[in-house]
């Protein structure tokens, strides 16, 4: 199929007293994210190409760029990870250069070749960047050559029951297997004995083939309670990196993030500088560009040592710019045109507190899907809110994507204060005609722990698997 194109009708473009760093960006995504680009783009002069599936043709991010592609079906196979169809619709719009947002086709290392030989500029980092730090073994070997903490485990790829059964021996169980190519959680098993291990490591390598393509596989250290901490940086084509401080995500469940904040609230600031300054250390050794997230997992010790990096921009940064004041999509666009950063690290100073919640489209205990039409729809206002979203009354959630409805952010001069107002605002927050977690995340606003900031990776499993023993036990004395 080929690419169907609609322009829309030109409107006077108020430019700002710099010139843009591109006349014309097409967002190789949809949703929310695809939504945020856009209006970057708008503030700064810019028009805007989207391209958009069969099934997201009434999408909002379709509404408000300034001219449209249709690129191919519902799935994502054939239409937003389709290569060809998205550098022909930037080819046949004339787009200078291509957001690609998260997820699809973000982190893929070939994309970015093929936009290099089509003479279109990636707004992200290289392709040699890509495969350096998404292929995790290679990443733990480049971060380990530049002195970054790691978690004590396998000195690359495990390639056999017997190897791992040596590897687990020698750092101590619970370890965990990990896919190399992995992400999201699957091809991860933990192990907790030597009897387990060979099930759980074949399992492990199974589903990585499955999910990635990938079965090779590697072995670390697992931690029981850990912190999810990690650091936003950005760096530019000049050699200067900084960093736009730390955010907590460990409000998770099966390794998908549900809640983030910044700053977190177990940092003191001794910590928080050395957790920093070696995120900015890790970029520095790959030569990194543009937006980019270095990923930690912390011991009650205060050890922390290097998990992953993301190399694109997070679901979570608006927190990142509440608190610091700097928009980092517009910087991500600046610096993919070859501008220098924008700040240096004196610069960047954290203020206040910013939580997010990720309000999806799924049974709030359950966590089933629950695609289908928004029947009715308001998203709460007031001092300290921010909804980043592009789902509108009658829109539709469809199956074949991510189930995300919107990103609900609460910014107040400390963590009470954002905790006050992100219950407000999951007060007045109406979703009808479809589930969402909403109510998960209204109870969880209320929860000591998290209140008190006394929670790890594994603290939301654990308050739902209480709250299905006290709806058992109720079920029964209703029964009696």
């Amino acid at each position: 199929m080929g690419a169907a194109i609609k322009r829309k009708s030109s409107q006077a473009l108020t430019v700002p007293v710099d010139a843009p760093p591109f006349k014309k960006v097409l967002i190789a995504n949809r949703g929310e994210i695809a939504l945020r680009v856009i209006l970057a783009c708008k503030e700064m002069g810019i028009q805007t190409v989207a391209v958009y599936s069969e099934a997201d043709r009434n999408a909002l991010h379709v509404r408000f760029a300034d001219e449209e592609v249709c690129i191919g079906p519902a799935p994502s196979s054939k239409s937003y990870l389709n290569i060809p169809q998205v550098i022909a619709a930037a080819e046949v719009t004339g787009a200078e250069a291509i957001h690609p947002g998260y997820g699809f086709l973000s982190e893929n290392a070939h994309f970015v070749e093929v936009c290099l030989a089509c003479g279109i500029t990636f707004i992200g980092p290289s392709a040699e960047i890509i495969r350096k730090m998404g292929n995790k073994a290679q990443a733990k070997a480049t971060m380990q050559a530049a002195g970054v903490p790691l978690m004590p485990g396998s000195d690359g790829l495990v390639e056999t029951v017997e190897e791992a059964l040596v590897v687990a021996e020698q750092i101590g169980y619970p370890v965990i297997v990990k896919a190399s190519a992995g992400g999201g959680g699957r091809g991860m098993r933990i192990v907790n004995n030597p009897e387990e291990l060979p099930d759980l490591y074949h399992t492990a390598r199974s589903e990585a083939k499955s999910a990635f393509g990938d079965d090779s596989v590697y072995m670390e250290k697992y931690l029981l309670e850990p912190r999810h901490i990690e650091v936003q940086i950005m760096g530019d084509l000049f050699g200067n990196v900084v960093h736009l401080g730390e955010r907590e995500c460990s409000i998770q469940r099966r390794h998908q993030k549900l809640i983030e904040e910044s700053p977190s609230a177990v940092l003191d600031p001794a910590l928080r500088q050395r957790i920093c300054d070696t995120a900015v250390k890790a970029a520095k050794s790959v030569g990194y560009y543009n937006a980019g997230t270095i990923e930690f997992l912390l011991d009650k010790r205060g050890d922390f040592f290097f998990m992953e990096m993301n190399t694109r921009v997070q679901v979570e940064h608006p927190v990142t710019e509440l608190v610091t004041g700097i928009d980092i999509v517009k910087e991500q666009l600046r610096i993919a045109a070859g501008h220098k950063l924008s700040f240096i690290q004196a610069d960047v100073v954290q203020k206040g507190h910013a939580i997010e919640c990720r309000i999806n489209a799924e049974d709030p205990y359950k966590f089933t899907p629950s695609p289908g039409r928004i029947t009715a729809l308001h998203f709460p206002g007031g001092p300290g809110i921010r909804v980043d979203t592009a789902m509108h009354q009658d829109a539709v959630i469809p199956p074949h994507y991510d189930s995300m409805v919107a990103k609900l952010i609460a910014y107040g001069a400390n963590r009470p204060e954002a905790i006050a107002r992100m219950r407000r605002a999951l007060d007045t927050l109406v979703i009808e005609g479809i589930k969402t977690t909403a109510p998960l995340h209204r109870r969880i606003m209320d929860q000591p722990d998290f209140i008190a900031g006394t929670f790890s990776t594994k603290w939301l499993e654990t308050f739902l698997e209480g709250l299905k023993k006290v709806e058992a036990a109720a079920g029964r004395e209703a029964g009696d």
